[in-house]
């Protein structure tokens, strides 16, 4: 009795195309090399790339060399020069010690610089944050034309310095100004010489840099009622408080936050003051407006003594660091952290 033949069915191992699994190998050691330290090495900078602080690190190089290239390194530079005699057309400089430092501390025309720089910021930082502050309230009870009016108060702040600056002189010009013509036809005055008169000149200055920077303030104002708690205000109604006392009790004190860090941004923006000077007036009229900025470039790139304007430059940013500790320390009496 013959049994039925069954086709014999290859193992599926006979029609695989699949390469056979690449058999692991260590590194053969040498003399001079370690295949196994080799390896170690390897998988030790795959974790360290691996971890999120060298991740972070590596996304950060890029911002770090920028700041190092156009921040750190004209500063120190600029350190540097001002320990020199420097007049920028020669290679050779001087050393000079602390000479230029020396120099400046007796040195009448700058701290004259210095009083109309101070006299910029005490016309300049009040008005800018009342403004700021008035205009925000305003706003943050307008429902109707919120945006409109938040976009016509903060055009001027994305404005071109110089072009504002253009602008506001023929608002000030004594003959055809827009500002003369106003007074006399309210009040019956004459033409004034706002930006050529020394008693006017920089009123007029801290009038037009008021007008540019204070819908900037209003932003920071507005973002700042826009967190203060409804509750909050709701409650102190409920207990009796007219406007003036929600506003007093509740919503001034979860603001000084904000009014901390207008005060010091505006109190920097003050001290550095160029540009409007630079084109409304240069200074003048008889050095009225010259402020220490001013100054420093008038030194560097009229009388070309770079290391003295480095010195300047140096001072001014140590009054400016000092100013912000000074303000920082006495936020803790009146700044509410919650």
């Amino acid at each position: 009795m013959h049994r039925a033949m069954t086709p014999k069915v290859p193992s599926p191992a006979v029609f695989s195309t699949a390469a056979p699994p690449f058999p692991e190998r260590s590194l053969p050691d040498r003399p001079g090399f370690s295949g196994s330290r080799l390896r170690a090495s390897l998988e030790r900078a795959g974790r360290l790339l691996g971890s999120e602080a060298v991740q972070a690190w590596l996304f950060l190089l890029p911002a770090l060399a920028i700041l190092a290239t156009f921040v750190a390194w004209p500063a120190a530079y600029s350190f540097y020069l001002s320990l020199h005699d420097w007049d920028l057309m020669s290679p050779a400089r001087r050393f000079a010690g602390w000479a230029n430092y020396a120099r400046l501390a007796r040195d009448g025309q700058f701290w004259t610089a210095a009083a109309h720089t101070l006299e910029y910021a005490l016309l300049t930082v009040p008005a800018n944050m009342a403004l700021g502050l008035g205009l925000a309230l305003a706003l943050h009870r307008t429902r109707r034309l919120r945006t409109v009016l938040r976009t016509s108060y903060f055009s001027p702040v994305v404005t071109s310095t110089v072009a504002a600056s253009a602008v506001w002189m023929w608002i000030y010009h004594p003959e055809v100004g827009l500002l003369n013509d106003l007074l006399h036809r309210v009040f019956g005055t004459g033409p004034i010489p706002w930006l050529a008169d020394p008693r006017w000149a920089m009123p007029a200055v801290a009038l037009m840099s008021v007008w540019r920077s204070a819908g900037y303030t209003m932003v920071l104002f507005l973002a700042g009622l826009q967190g203060v708690p409804r509750e909050l205000q709701e409650a102190a109604r409920i207990d009796g408080a007219g406007s003036w006392g929600v506003f007093r009790h509740v919503t001034w004190p979860m603001l000084s936050p904000v009014t901390l860090f207008v005060f010091i941004i505006s109190i920097i923006d003050s001290l550095q003051v160029f540009t409007q000077v630079h084109v409304m007036t240069q200074g003048g009229p008889a050095g009225a407006t010259e402020v220490v900025v001013y100054y420093l470039y008038y030194r560097a790139f009229e009388l070309f003594q770079m290391g003295y304007a480095s010195a300047v430059a140096y001072v001014l940013f140590a009054a400016i660091v000092a100013l912000t500790v000074w303000q920082l320390r006495l936020s803790g009496r009146w700044v509410f952290k919650g």
